[in-house]
């Protein structure tokens, strides 16, 4: 055992003996001030989360073309980050968000580099607003968001409300933990447990761990910062605790990955590693060289502002010192989380329907994500359906059967979770009517794979008949008129045009196929056939013209959002 694990451990012996004697002596105060405490911290992350929640239903899908937009730039996503934080309070929802997005396909592992960085800089603000006693409004700000939630019955305006009553609860809950460990002060037991920290290790390990638990570095260095503003912590004993706060957070996005896909994981891995290198710096940085001194002269007589300030110069020195390698640290998260060996079966990725920051966005995107790889499984039947008419194979009869399973999973899978989202309060109007269309596109989708096996059930059937050139043609005919059909999902106009004359087309055939039997050029059982085909093929554009126009629909509703 080396000298430094000794003292390590010997120190953490002596930490766990003054913890029993914190709690079992009778040097504590009363009851009042661990209460004090527990529901300060309670008010705190109720009006973050308040302020998130507001903010979500006030955004909806929007975020996801602004993050398209700005995170082409690492200084404009950097910025877009540090923006989203500022306003929610947390740079764990944040990276939460991120990992969601990356998981869902709507953002690249090498944009959400950015986002995650101006992430680290945007939770400094809240440690900013509680040193500048921002908090003296926070009354005036809950009571002006809780009467405009009372007495306006206006949604929208809602939203905004629910941010100005948070960030009113916040502060709030801020001065009451500040009330609550105001006498602490007196007790030289407790200011030996919290302040004792001349090995950075351990200071880092109770910043990271205690930021782990309650799951926000705004609120654990808000807590910080009120043991300085009571008297009990200076900057010199705070400046690794609130190192290790920033490690701390990483925790939220950390489980906030787990079952996500490759490139989800890795981005929480970017994270990680933001935060260990600013570490790493700043504690080698802080112990060579009188960092804290310097920070502490820049506001003498304000230790708030002090621990603010080393929290905002942490976050943007690491930010301004990783950013030129923002790709290499995007390479060396691939190489830490290495890529699977199999492709994976695509899965619908729903385990982000929490109450988390971006989750519309998120929820929508995975919904689009499945309803999309659903048609594709449908069409991809159809088009097989029709082979099968020519020649018909065994194989992909069976295949063609499991995949109509696959849809009919889907369909229970996505319907199951649009009706999750469907449930949540947040959303807006437009939101819930592109939700509703999307679960009517389902029955559409999953009828057009139904008439794909009827196609391929014929062909079983009659898999001995013997198909003539002409009814060879107007079976490529069909196939053909089915993909384009198909491909115009995104332009209803052209689709319904397209449809009107395909219904005119399939008469014509039907009347050919009438004459050829009077003529004697085919049998009954193939004409039977192929006037059943005629039925299903017509379905399956009646079917493709209600895909088009309900997509229209969506798009409309999510750009008017």
């Amino acid at each position: 055992m080396t000298e430094n694990t000794r003292y390590t451990y010997l120190y953490l012996v002596k930490l766990k003996r003054r913890i029993n004697c914190f709690f079992y002596s009778g040097e504590i105060m009363g009851i009042e001030i661990i209460l004090g405490l527990l529901g300060g911290l309670a008010l705190f992350l109720y009006g973050m989360q308040m302020m998130s929640t507001g903010l979500e239903a006030a955004a909806g899908d929007r975020l996801k073309s602004i993050l398209e937009k700005l995170t082409s730039n690492r200084f404009l996503g950097v910025i877009v980050g540090a923006l989203i934080t500022a306003v929610i309070q947390s740079s764990s929802a944040t990276t939460v968000m991120v990992v969601g997005f990356v998981n869902a396909k709507m953002m690249t592992l090498r944009q959400a580099v950015w986002i995650i960085m101006g992430a680290n800089i945007g939770t400094t603000i809240t440690g900013q607003l509680i040193a500048l006693d921002v908090g003296m409004l926070a009354p005036l700000f809950a009571f002006v968001g809780v009467a405009i939630i009372v007495f306006i019955k206006n949604p929208k305006l809602h939203n905004y409300a629910k941010i100005l009553a948070g960030l009113g609860i916040l502060f709030i809950g801020m001065d009451m933990m500040s009330g609550a460990m105001h006498p602490l002060r007196e007790s030289q037991l407790f200011i030996d447990l919290v302040t004792n920290f001349s090995n950075p290790l351990i200071g880092i390990l109770v910043g990271a761990v205690f930021t782990a638990i309650i799951q926000s570095s705004s609120a654990s260095v808000g807590i910080l910062q009120a043991l300085a503003m009571s008297g009990i912590i200076d900057l010199s004993q705070a400046v690794f605790v609130l190192f290790g706060q920033n490690i701390g957070t990483c925790i939220t996005s950390l489980l906030a990955s787990v079952g996500t896909s490759r490139e989800a994981k890795q981005s929480t891995t970017i994270h990680m590693l933001f935060n260990i290198i600013g570490t790493v710096i700043f504690t080698v940085v802080c112990i060579f060289f009188p960092l804290a001194k310097f920070v502490e002269s820049w506001t003498p007589t304000d230790v708030a502002q002090q621990i603010a300030n080393m929290h905002t110069l942490f976050n943007i020195a690491t930010t301004i010192i990783l950013i030129p390698f923002g790709y290499k640290l995007a390479d060396l998260a691939e190489k830490i989380i290495a890529p699977e060996k199999e492709v994976p079966k695509f899965e619908t990725n729903f385990q982000y329907n929490s109450r988390m920051f971006g989750a519309t966005a998120i929820n929508i995107q995975n919904i689009d994500n499945a309803v999309l790889h659903m048609r594709e499984l449908a069409y991809k039947n159809v088009f097989e359906a029709f082979k099968q008419l020519e020649n018909f194979d065994e194989e992909k009869h069976k295949k063609i059967l499991e995949r109509e399973k696959n849809v009919n999973a889907l369909n229970m899978d996505i319907n199951d979770h649009i009706s999750e989202v469907l449930a949540d309060g947040r959303l807006n109007l437009n939101i819930s009517e592109a939700l509703s269309t999307y679960y009517l596109l389902l029955v559409d989708i999953e009828r057009i794979s139904d008439y794909a096996v009827s196609i391929e059930k014929q062909a079983n059937v009659h898999r001995e008949i013997e198909i003539s050139e002409d009814d060879s043609n107007l079976i490529k005919n069909m196939s053909n008129a089915v993909e384009e059909m198909k491909n115009l999902y995104n332009n209803a106009s052209l689709a319904y045009e397209r449809n009107k004359e395909l219904h005119k087309t399939t008469h014509n055939w039907r009347l050919d196929e009438i004459q050829n039997l009077k003529d004697k050029k085919t049998t009954s059982e193939l004409s039977v056939m192929l006037s059943r085909i005629l039925t299903y093929y017509e379905r399956i554009n009646d079917h493709a013209l209600n895909i088009a126009e309900g997509f229209e629909k969506i798009d409309s509703n999510l750009h008017n959002n």
